[in-house]
């Protein structure tokens, strides 16, 4: 069976779906409707939709097929007029059957069925070779007790299969034998050898590209376009019961924080680099980190690896893409379901970039679009609110800047000196005679003055211009 594309509108009174079925069968086509459950079948299409509100047959629904583009339109009353269904573009979340759960596993499946829960097509059976031997495929390292890590800390053992391509995108070196709190000290110990002074004050004080960049106004579609529809068509069937909640929104702001410096740093348009710097920047995507801490920690990490790695290592960079963070957050679920969606295009593309989507990013683009709306707003406000200061990042960065101011300062100083030192001052003679000659030796000496003036001028517009009013 196939599943139509399909879009839903609604107003006080009614819900219309608009089902896209151009190869249906017109006289086999049946609608169901029970309570919050609508089901639509028409081979060789099926759709089952689970609303967020419950609609009712009483003689007022309607049905219309137009041949031109292969369209039904249903249209449907709700049981409670005026009531507001919310979420009626999550199509993943509409498309999942609302299946009984159970607390043995936080990540559950939802298989697909047909209307009375038989398989609907019968497939001829496939011929198998009952006397082949096999081996099945075990690893000690899927024990409880082994390291956890992709959505929801529910994986292990998968790079101990993929070993070539670990090192291409992740920076953790054998993660199915190191821990939860090993990984967190590995990742600060290699940022701190990465961090280059040298590059972060030549972005800090030659900063025209960077300020350019800063000047960049994102743009953020709330729409989505027909092939984020088409991906949300496949995505997995899934729900989740996540005993770490906190752990699973920060490593979402982690990722988005990563998205948006790419977003940033392109202007909107992602390059070759692109896989590459949001899981690089990501600590939860390049170290498999479990953000179970705190905002504070989750954005210091963020910064962190934003003044190591990219390409543009500068502070107030890294502020801005706090602020487009913020942004994206404030969308709510449908901004961030079409960020989601577009990290998973970006890593699509890329080899082996994909892995991180079977890890990571398929299941946040289909958690999200059921994540609790109060929850991210209060989490949004409190990163709005967040100011984090150069101090956390734990860098030295303060340090760094004063010891340069001081060294420059130091260097205009003692060459200014050596031009002063370098004036003759004439000396007064009662010789009348001498009036001519010292006359020109005060000239000189005026000359010599403003020589010196314009050689700190100069000097002047080569200082970084937060140092300029010492001068």
């Amino acid at each position: 069976m196939l599943t139509p594309a399909f879009e839903i509108k609604q107003d006080d009174a009614f819900i219309t779906i608009i089902i896209k079925a151009p190869y249906a069968r017109i006289t086999d086509t049946e609608i169901f409707i029970e309570g919050n459950e609508f089901r639509f079948h028409s081979k060789p299409y099926f759709l089952r939709l689970s609303l967020p509100g419950n609609i009712v047959e009483d003689g007022r629904e309607q049905a219309k097929y137009d041949a031109d583009n292969g369209s039904f339109t249903v249209t449907v009353p709700k049981e409670t007029p005026g009531e507001l269904f919310e979420g009626l573009d999550m199509i993943t979340k509409l498309l999942t059957n609302k299946g009984q759960t159970t607390g043995q596993s936080p990540l559950i499946e939802v298989l697909n069925e047909s209307n009375d829960g038989t398989q609907a097509d019968e497939e001829e059976e496939e011929e198998f070779d009952w006397h082949i031997e096999q081996t099945p495929y075990t690893e000690k390292e899927l024990s409880l007790d082994c390291p956890k890590y992709g959505f929801a800390n529910q994986k292990s053992g998968v790079f101990t299969r993929l070993q070539d391509e670990i090192i291409e995108i992740v920076d953790l070196k054998n993660p199915d034998q190191c821990s939860v709190s090993d990984r967190r000290e590995k990742r600060e110990m290699a940022e701190q050898q990465k961090f280059d002074e040298d590059y972060y004050l030549a972005d800090l004080y030659e900063d025209d590209a960077v300020r350019d960049l800063l000047s960049y106004n994102p743009c953020l579609s709330e729409s989505f376009t027909d092939e984020d529809k088409e991906m949300m068509r496949n995505l997995p069937k899934k729900e989740y019961l996540i005993d770490n909640k906190i752990s699973t929104y920060l490593g979402l702001v982690d990722i988005i924080f990563a998205y948006c410096y790419d977003v940033r740093s392109t202007e909107g348009e992602h390059n070759v680099e692109s896989s590459w710097t949001i899981s690089k920047l990501s600590s939860t995507l390049s170290w498999l980190e479990k953000n179970q801490y705190s905002i504070k920690e989750t954005l210091r990490a963020c910064y962190r690896r934003c003044l190591c790695y990219p390409l543009y290592r500068n502070w107030e960079f890294a502020v801005k893409v706090h602020h487009d963070t913020v942004k994206i957050l404030n969308g709510g679920r449908q901004t961030l379901l079409k960020c989601l969606l577009d990290i998973h295009r970006c890593f699509s593309e890329t080899y082996p970039h994909y892995l991180l989507n079977d890890l990571y990013i398929t299941d946040y683009c289909v958690w999200i679009q059921s994540a609790d709306s109060k929850q991210l707003q209060s989490l949004t406000e409190t990163i709005k609110k967040f100011n984090l200061k150069k101090v956390d990042v734990g860098l030295d960065l303060s340090l760094i800047e004063s010891q340069t101011k001081e060294a420059i300062v130091d260097d205009v100083i003692e060459n200014l000196g050596k031009d002063v030192s370098n004036i003759k001052i004439p000396h007064d003679s009662d010789d009348d005679s001498s009036d001519s000659s010292g006359s020109t030796q005060k000239l000189m000496m005026k000359a010599q003055i403003l020589n010196v003036h314009q050689t700190a001028q100069m000097m002047k517009e080569t200082i970084p211009k937060k140092f300029q009013t010492l001068l």
